[in-house]
């Protein structure tokens, strides 16, 4: 199929918004959805890019818009089919920047399912295909009844190489982008997520991208063959769209799964749920009726929940084998949260590693998580969840635009527990409590709010406060009487120490680094010696 026959298809009215007459031409491969700012790690050569434009803002629009075309450019992309739901329309940046690269642009109506789209040009390919005969007709069938019966992978993939070679089937894997091994044939050796990832970054045999929709960037996967010359091009491409349909079944499938997972959600943010409720949900989910149990909440950072959604999912598969069944769904606010037996001590050991290879799937969409103590039975699993929320609230304050997992139960210090507090609480309280210390332009409190850290950072020493400050001890007397007039605190007694040390903590950038797998956090408020 070509973009020109795309753009001709009535039922989809797609409009052309800019293209030159020789772009019309470019052969589409495939079709790849995507809402990242920087694609290009998952968009082949010649397929057609379908985004929502979440990614897109009208501040630094332009700028966004050229990353987002110059990243679509160097990838191959045939065509940008622009969704103009979010935005009404597709922004004049946008358009622009494609006319910059030689980028086919294309608005895609509202009332448009990006499916439809995608299911034009697979219908066209399955066509051509078949025509082509690249896989046994015979085969074919078979894979796709396989389908139809909601066969597991493993066994649609050998029975694909089996088939092809009866003799010597050829060793084959489905991997996800993570490294997870999904599938396998027979006697293929087993390879550790981390050297199965590197794997598919390296040149070594012959990969092909699992198309699927209704799936995150974190649940992609790919087939992967060691020996390239094992199959050709054609039939792997064959057998990897088969897996897609396989895939996209099995993610309708889930959907119900989802439904379970989002009334615990909900019972769990409830305040009046009762156990017995809980219990029953927890049932539902297929989760055992007995803890203990781990809880995971995470974001993207986007408005796009499920992306954050397919992450958990792929984090739990990781440690499905250990750990049994979860529940992967959202709480009532859209936050996506997972709940997993916590059976295997590798568990908290291995989430660390498991969140890194996750996170590598989308690595330019930050991937926050937060997890706290497990919970020894349901009637601690809103305590758990509640510490997870807040681990991830500090994930977001501490590492904004990168990935990291937060362990609540390392949030040892003041200034590491603030950072789950909302931005808007921490400044309010930091000007109620400091109150004329922050005066803005106004050299003479911004001494006395200096000397306040000097001070309570040297654990209230006159002596050592002057030391560090270069000053007299009668300065620095005079300057913390200033400061107990302004605050109406005492820094002789403790509690009013605590409250200003916090406000000053508030006040500040907030610096703890995240942390997971049980690590404690290094608090700044340590003594100096």
């Amino acid at each position: 199929m070509r973009v020109e026959h795309l753009l001709k298809d009535e039922s989809l009215g797609l409009r052309l918004l800019w293209a030159e007459d020789t772009l019309l031409g470019r052969v589409i491969s495939g079709v790849t959805v995507t809402d990242l700012e920087d694609p290009a790690r998952f968009v082949r050569p010649g397929e057609a890019v379908l985004s929502g434009l979440v990614w897109w803002t009208p501040q630094d629009g332009r700028g966004k818009a050229e990353r987002f075309v110059s990243a679509l450019k160097h990838a191959g992309a045939a065509v940008l089919l622009a969704g103009e739901e979010t935005h009404g329309s597709v922004p004049d940046d946008l358009v622009e920047a494609c006319a910059r690269h030689d980028v086919p642009v294309a608005g895609v109506p509202a009332h448009v399912m990006f499916r439809a789209i995608t299911d034009t040009v697979y219908l066209r390919q399955w066509g051509d295909l078949s025509r082509r005969q690249a896989l046994p007709e015979a085969l074919r069938a078979r894979l796709t009844r396989l389908v139809t019966q909601q066969a597991a992978p493993e066994t649609i993939l050998t029975t694909a190489f089996t088939h092809l070679d009866p003799a010597a089937p050829a060793t084959a894997y489905l991997f996800t982008a993570a490294g997870r091994t999904v599938a396998a044939t027979p006697g293929a050796a087993e390879i550790p997520a981390r050297d199965a990832a590197a794997l598919l970054r390296s040149e070594t045999g012959a990969t092909v991208a699992v198309e699927a929709d209704a799936v995150s960037p974190y649940e992609r996967r790919h087939l992967h063959v060691p020996d390239s010359a094992a199959a050709p091009p054609r039939m792997l491409h064959e057998i990897a769209a088969i897996l897609g349909l396989s895939q996209e079944a099995r993610a309708r499938q889930r959907d119900i799964q989802r439904q379970a997972a989002d009334e615990l959600g909900a019972l769990l943010t409830d305040p009046a749920a009762e156990t017995a409720g809980v219990e029953a949900a927890l049932r539902t989910c297929g989760l055992p009726a007995e803890g203990p149990y781990r809880v995971i909440a995470a974001d993207t950072g986007t408005r796009r929940h499920e992306q954050a959604e397919g992450a958990l999912a792929e984090v739990v598969a990781h440690a499905h084998a250990g750990v049994g069944p979860a529940a992967v769904g959202r709480l009532p606010d859209g936050t996506a949260f997972a709940v997993m037996p916590e059976t295997a001590e590798a568990l908290t050991g291995s989430l660390q590693q498991i969140w890194a290879l996750v996170q590598a799937s989308a690595p330019a969409m930050p991937l926050h998580g937060g997890t706290g103590a497990a919970a020894s039975g349901p009637p601690d699993l809103s305590g758990a969840l509640a510490q997870a929320c807040y681990a991830l609230a500090s994930t977001r304050t501490t590492a904004p635009n990168a990935s990291a997992l937060t362990d609540a139960t390392a949030l040892t210090g003041l200034q590491a527990l603030l950072t789950g507090i909302p931005a808007d609480v921490r400044t309010a309280y930091s000007r109620t409590v400091l109150g004329p210390l922050l005066a803005p332009h106004n050299a003479g409190t911004t001494a006395l709010l200096q000397t306040l850290e000097t001070f309570l950072a040297h654990d209230g020493s006159w002596a050592r406060t002057a030391e560090a400050l270069h000053l007299h001890v009668n300065t620095v007397h005079y300057r913390i009487q200033r400061i107990e007039h302004f605050t109406g605190r005492s820094l002789s007694r403790l509690d009013d120490r605590l409250d200003l040390r916090a406000a000053l903590l508030c006040h500040a950038a907030p610096t703890v680094p995240a942390v997971t797998g049980g690590r404690r956090a290094r608090s700044s408020t340590s003594r100096a010696r």
